[in-house]
């Protein structure tokens, strides 16, 4: 018997999954394991950019997800201004 779902590739497939999740669903469960980490802040800046265009998507959980990401780097990379 052969699946017609991809096998799930990268951090998805860390996340055990009982059904069908949304991509802010997974965002949000591996948000909930992320406590601290350092970073050089061209890399959270670039970051910042590559979550912006999920803050309007169309999945609630996804947006919600996404600006919960944005706003912790966005702090990140203020906190990190020169003067600080």
């Amino acid at each position: 018997m052969t699946s017609t779902q991809p096998t799930p590739r990268g951090l998805t497939a860390l996340i055990p999954q009982s059904r069908a999740t949304s991509p802010g669903e997974r965002a949000a469960a591996q948000m909930q394991h992320l406590r601290e980490t350092t970073l050089p802040l061209p890399v959270i800046a670039a970051a910042a950019e590559l979550i912006a265009p999920h803050l309007e998507d169309a999945d609630p959980v996804t947006r919600e997800a996404a600006a919960a990401v944005h706003a912790h780097l966005m702090a990140a990379i203020e906190d990190a201004a020169p003067g600080r």
